[in-house]
């Protein structure tokens, strides 16, 4: 399959290294011509209103809501979750997003760069099922529409007997095991998560989105009513022959070099 990651700011590189790494063919998206053929897109973290400015400057927002309504899988991590979602809390007021998965999701819901985090998470259809979350200044997903399933949750700390967010994960605060939000969602062929798998050292998200892409799906509920022109790649139908792939939970080659969490240089 032929991958594309969105590569105008943000963890671009340990995208490509986790896609590479499964044998998939990999493709830098800084322009419109760069989406032609593409099987899947991954938004990566980073900066969501700055990929936001990006998008509309290089002319590539409106492409790219074309083509995720005309149903191209679509991957977005952190920051990419944000530009994703239907309606974002807590961004600036010309921020827009591309409205691939009926989620609003709230910016920076842990706090500030020095609370973020990690957090082993509970992922549905994932065997094992614990994956090792790294939470970079992450949104936290607010509300869920029909048709979206929450695959993960992460707990939100509160006050100490006030009642009020506060912090993040271990921080001081009082976790409430009932005040659960979605950090990974999927509707259709779009997947959302509100962490940065791609520095985890573990494919098997990625693994679990490449086998989304597999499988036909018919295109999501997209705010957008551009459609794109843009041709798409000819394999999302095809079923994988996935003998290769290192096995679940597995270090896979070219993963060695993956950087540690550097929460000073991140966004969500």
């Amino acid at each position: 399959m032929k991958i594309g990651i969105l590569a105008l700011q943000g963890d671009v590189v340990e995208h490509v290294r986790a896609f590479e790494a499964l044998g998939e063919s990999v493709v830098q998206v800084r322009s419109v011509p760069d989406l032609a053929g593409l099987d899947a897109l991954v938004l990566p973290g980073g900066e969501s209103t700055t990929i936001s400015v990006l998008l509309d400057s290089s002319g590539l927002f409106h492409a790219i809501s074309g083509l995720l309504a005309d149903g191209l899988p679509a991957f977005g991590t952190c920051a990419g979750m944000i530009l994703l979602s239907r309606a974002t809390i807590g961004g600036r007021a010309d921020q827009r997003c591309l409205g691939a998965i009926d989620i609003v999701v709230r910016r920076n819901a842990f706090g500030r760069q020095v609370e973020s985090f990690e957090r082993d998470l509970r992922i549905e259809g994932m065997s094992p099922d614990w994956f090792r979350g790294v939470f970079i200044r992450a949104p936290v997903v607010e509300d869920v529409g029909d048709g979206v399933v929450v695959l993960a949750e992460v707990e939100m700390p509160l006050a100490r007997g006030r009642g009020e967010r506060t912090g993040a994960v271990g921080s001081g605060g009082v976790i409430d095991r009932q005040a659960c939000k979605p950090v990974l969602c999927r509707q259709g062929s779009v997947m959302a998560a509100a962490f940065h798998p791609e520095l985890a050292g573990d494919l098997r998200l990625h693994e679990m989105f490449l086998s989304v892409v597999s499988q036909p799906q018919p295109p999501t509920a997209s705010n957008s009513p551009c459609s794109s022109g843009i041709s798409r790649g000819s394999n999302v139908s095809r079923q994988r022959d996935r003998q290769d792939l290192p096995s679940s939970g597995a270090s896979a080659p070219g993963l060695s070099g993956f950087p540690e969490a550097r929460y000073s240089e991140r966004q969500g």
